[in-house]
């Protein structure tokens, strides 16, 4: 396969996961010569997306994105996310006889409910229909491909995550402020209320509380947990330094399909405590690595225990070569499955 195109409602100037996936898998692709274009919201109006204005929700209709998706000339169209991009792109694949697969970043349901009284069976039937119209959906552990084939998701494809383990690493000195007694348990990631990064700040621990990002919370926890370090986001070398400052990571997320704040923490040489729940089970589950329990403060305070060394030694595990070799893999395999299926039928007529 020798081009992709990617459509992504979640794109720069956004920082999270998904956008750092995507990047990161692009490059990766490009390395070993497959043509990876990508069409987001940077090409459009938009608006920002309620109660998460990082989002920008893309204005247009199904023939500009129709027209956009034939310019780019894409030998395989991967549908990324479930925005209005995502949706349109899907309906002008659907309506042209294009094959297209899609991607499960996000337990979107719980994140809804976590905001809106919207029960969850009613988000997961319109996910389900999103993601069934494609040859493929990829997902990045067991346990959400175990999850979401219980509720009627077919066509399913492993694709795990990688970590730039030359950027996280291990980094002599401090970035911290002297003042912050030890040990420093840390939270890195988007400050919003699905993160249930509440949990954390409740914990009663010794030393130093950090929480390295930015988000709609951000301002009212400041403000309701004076003594806690609140770093606002960070990027590239500062926030590898920042995970590296920590002596435990502490991942309270009980709905992130996998994690990759994890593997970064890891490869700096931290360990992490979190809850045993779908992420955490897949990424650190019996490696040593970390504690999961239903005690996050218990967790959080074995961690402390664990050798650093063994914490980067199992991250090195992930890389982004075998992550992209995995997605392009799913394409060829999605692309063959269509191709044999519309074969049959041309051939049945």
């Amino acid at each position: 396969m020798s081009s992709i195109l990617i459509v992504t409602d979640a794109w720069h100037p956004q920082i999270n996961g998904v956008v750092r996936s995507l990047e990161r898998t692009a490059e990766e692709l490009e390395a070993i010569g497959v043509r990876v274009e990508v069409l987001s919201p940077q090409e459009f109006k938009t608006l920002p997306c309620p109660t998460y204005p990082e989002i920008r929700l893309s204005l247009t209709h199904r023939g500009i994105v129709r027209r956009k998706i034939e310019e780019h000339g894409c030998e395989h169209l991967h549908i990324a996310t479930e925005g209005p991009l995502g949706l349109l792109a899907a309906s002008v694949a659907k309506k042209t006889g294009r094959p297209f697969t899609t991607s499960y970043h996000t337990r979107f349901p719980e994140y809804v409910s976590a905001r809106l009284p919207v029960p969850l069976a009613w988000s997961y039937s319109w996910l389900r229909r999103f993601h069934n119209a494609g040859c493929g959906c990829m997902v990045a552990t067991r346990s959400l491909e175990q999850d979401l084939r219980d509720r009627g998701f077919n066509n399913l494809m492993r694709w795990s995550r990688g970590v730039d383990e030359q950027l996280f690493k291990p980094y002599e000195g401090s970035v911290l402020p002297e003042e912050l007694p030890r040990p420093v348990f840390m939270y890195v990631g988007r400050v919003a209320v699905e993160k249930n990064i509440k949990a954390f700040l409740d914990l009663d621990l010794p030393g130093s509380m950090v929480v390295v990002g930015d988000g709609p919370q951000l301002d009212s926890l400041r403000r309701e947990y004076a003594k806690v370090h609140f770093t606002g986001a960070k990027v590239g070398e500062e926030l590898a330094r920042h995970y590296a400052d920590a002596d435990v990571f502490v991942f309270p997320s009980l709905t992130d399909t996998f994690g990759n704040v994890m593997l970064e923490a890891l490869a700096c040489g931290v360990p992490v405590a979190a809850y045993p729940v779908m992420g955490p089970l897949d990424v650190i589950g019996d490696t040593g690595a970390g504690v999961l329990s239903e005690d996050l403060r218990e967790a959080a305070i074995a961690s402390l225990d664990i050798p650093r060394d063994h914490c980067r030694k199992i991250a090195l595990n992930y890389t982004w070569a075998a992550s992209a070799r995995q997605f392009l893999d799913n394409c060829i395999e999605a692309r063959d499955i269509y191709n044999s299926v519309h074969g049959d039928a041309k051939a049945a007529e």
